[in-house]
Parts: structure tokens; sequence; C-alpha cells
């Protein structure tokens, strides 16, 4: 029988399975759906569709570096343990590797081919929650890359190469020397994973961010009942405050205490031989906005006996 796209599709709807591993349960199979799904189920595939309710929080961050430009992905998996998986760990560090070549976009990660594998990232990724146990998924991705200039990386906390909790890409803007250029990207992205700024500077943070916290300044200095030309200047000098913590280039440097950023940054244009200017960061920090379930395990056993 002919094995048609419909049919892998609904084969992938009713299993979750990869498309790769339906064509072949249905080859397998002679093109019976039903004994496709028993097929896959044999091989522990079927598996993966039943592990995407729950909450995946944990795993772990990836970066990969080559020349002037990094990637980072964060792909979360349900328990730490999966994370000192070296199965799942070299998984990470390869998507990392793809985002690399076509850039941040998940979806278009997803439809890469995977490396020596039959399969796109996304169907290995499903194989691999068949194989591991736990349901997991690619949360997202990005690159960093200059021009002229260095790309540093920091991983806090490193498992292995690579591989964390909490990643960081910094992207340098300079022609001046590399050892300079490496050893302050390296500084500055430690810097950035302790001090986790919004944005470079003030011309890049977000409008909406800073609207908020001046009206919520602005309230609090009414509650003080003084006159409003004096409220005004009160909240202007909350709001330097605020940049100084959100803004990269008006915080000061994590390593000594007392630098400001931007001064940093000039000092190494000095050592450089060319100026030094930061291009762009990012940071990862693991499940970062994900809501963790709390489950009642009393509750769960009470449950479980009643039913």
């Amino acid at each position: 029988m002919a094995i048609t796209a419909a049919l892998v599709k609904e084969l992938r709807e009713t299993t979750g399975a990869g498309m790769m591993d339906c064509k072949k349960a249905l080859s397998e199979t002679d093109g019976d759906v039903e004994l496709a799904v028993d097929w896959l189920r044999t091989k522990g595939l079927a598996a993966a569709a039943k592990k995407a309710g729950r909450t995946a929080s944990e795993g772990l961050v990836g970066l990969y570096v080559s020349g002037n430009t990094g990637a980072m992905v964060e792909i979360n998996a349900e328990t730490d343990f999966v994370a000192r998986n070296e199965t799942f760990q070299s998984f990470v560090l390869t998507v990392a590797q793809v985002a690399h070549g076509i850039g941040g976009d998940v979806d278009a990660i997803k439809a890469a081919a995977y490396p020596d594998e039959d399969r796109t990232v996304g169907e290995q990724l499903t194989h691999l929650i068949a194989t591991i146990g736990e349901n997991m998924h690619l949360r997202r991705a990005t690159v960093v890359s200059v021009d002229e200039g260095a790309l540093a990386a920091y991983v806090h906390n490193q498992m292995a190469p690579g591989l964390g909790k909490i990643g960081v890409l910094v992207g340098l803007n300079s022609s001046g020397s590399a050892d300079v250029l490496a050893n302050t990207g390296k500084q500055l992205a430690m810097h950035i994973a302790a001090s986790n700024p919004a944005s470079v500077s003030r011309d890049d943070l977000d409008p909406e961010m800073v609207e908020r916290e001046r009206s919520v300044l602005s309230e609090q200095a009414r509650e003080s009942g003084k006159p409003e030309e004096i409220i005004e200047k009160m909240v202007e000098g909350r709001i330097r405050k605020y940049y100084e913590e959100v803004c990269l280039l008006d915080q000061t440097f994590a390593i000594d205490g007392e630098t400001r950023i931007d001064k940093v940054l000039e000092a190494a244009g000095t050592e450089a031989g060319a100026p030094v200017s930061v291009a762009a960061f990012a940071t990862y920090k693991l499940g970062e906005g994900i809501e963790k379930e709390e489950s009642d395990f009393a509750a769960e056993v009470a449950a479980a006996v009643g039913g």
C-alpha cells in the first residue's frame, strides 16, 4: 500500500511520534494505521505524546561559538536528573550548533536536519522524549554576531563544556587587540550573568518599561505630599537610579564594585588600541518565567486510593 502524506500526518497526530518514525512504522505495517500505532508503541516512540502535558522547567542552556558568531539555546526537561544525562547534553550542544548555522528561529531549527540522523531536530527531540521518558521542549534560541571584534561566551556553574543553567553571549565591536577583546568580553559576560541588565544603553531600553517605572515612582512620590515640582525632581533622580540598575553601560562593574561599565569599555579601548563598544548581548537563565507545577503528594495518593 502507498504511504501517503495524509497517513503519516494522521499517525503523527495520534502518537506524537516523529515524521520519519511514522513513515517507517507505516512501511513496516503496510499502511495499517492501527498496526503502525502498535509498532511505534513497541519501539517506545508513541509514548512521547503522553508526556507532552507535563511541566518542563529544568534542563540546560547550551552555547556554541565559532568565529565571531555565538548561538545559545534553552532546552527544558522535567527533572534536573535529565540535565546530567550525556545523551541529553549531546542533544543540547548539537541543537546550539544547528542554531549557529541557521539563526534563532525555533520553528526553523526544529525543521532543520539533525546531524547524522535521518530526522529533523524536532523529530529527534520527540525520539529523545520517548527514549529518556520525560517531556522536553526547545524553548528558545538566539544568535549574536559581530562583523569586526569579538564574541565572548560565559556559562555559570558549567555542568559540561558549553552547558549550564545560566548562559551569556556578548558581542564587542572593535578593530583592536584580539587578546584584550577576549578578556574584556569574558569579564563583561560574567558581569551580565551577575547583574542581568535589560539593555545595552538607555537608548535601546524598552520605552514601556521606563514609562511603567516612571508611573510607579510618581505615585510613590505623591504619597509624600510634596509639591508637584519637587515630585518631578524626586522622580527624575529615581529614574537615573533605575537606569543604573537595568542599563549595562550605566551599571557598576561587578568585578571591581566601583567602575561604571562605560568607563570599563573606555579603558579597554585604550588598551586595545581602538574604541570598544557592546554590539549586543543575550542572557538565558534556565526556566526563567516558566510556572512550575506544585504537587500535593498526599492529595495524589488519596486520589489514587479513591480511584
